[in-house]
């Protein structure tokens, strides 16, 4: 056999042990997330609190307590999380947001949100006014774009 062939075969080999590998820990990671989510809907409760700031931070910045930090895996440490501080009640606390949410979450306002632990899953208005999301930011390349579709005289895409 020529040993391109064989160098060939052995990569073939390594790739396909590699997606079996990958689809077993899939699987694996999958339930996990399945019970981590019956966990999060179980203890599920509305609260009301006031929103006084959001940001990405680290978890050990974040200002958590030190049991959630020693619970999280070590890669998961040094990862930005979405943080909301809030006033609940006469306590000011910092928690952990929903990643799809964080964006529509307001700043300084009263909201009524379910919470499970120290995670946000959802937000509503107070007076169940639905809260409008800001209008992204258009970057460079965007403006520039529609500027020059605008002196051709073309509409500007959407």
């Amino acid at each position: 056999m020529n040993t391109v062939t064989i160098v060939l075969l052995i990569i073939l080999a390594v790739l396909i042990i590699g997606v079996v590998a990958l689809y077993f820990l899939g699987k694996r990671a999958q339930k996990k997330q399945e019970e981590q989510q019956k966990q999060i809907e179980a203890y599920k409760q509305t609260v009301s609190m006031l929103i006084i700031d959001k940001k990405r931070m680290r978890l050990k910045d974040a200002g958590l307590p030190s049991m959630v930090l020693e619970q999280t895996p070590k890669l998961l440490r040094r990862s930005k999380l979405p943080i909301v501080k809030a006033k609940i009640g006469p306590q000011v606390m910092s928690l952990v947001c929903e990643e799809s949410i964080f964006d529509s979450v307001p700043v300084k306002k009263e909201v009524k949100a379910t919470v499970s632990g120290i995670y946000i899953t959802s937000v509503k208005g107070l007076h169940g006014t639905a809260l409008a999301k800001s209008p992204k930011k258009k970057g460079w390349f965007k403006k520039q774009v529609e500027k020059l579709q605008e002196k051709a005289g073309a509409k500007p895409l959407k």
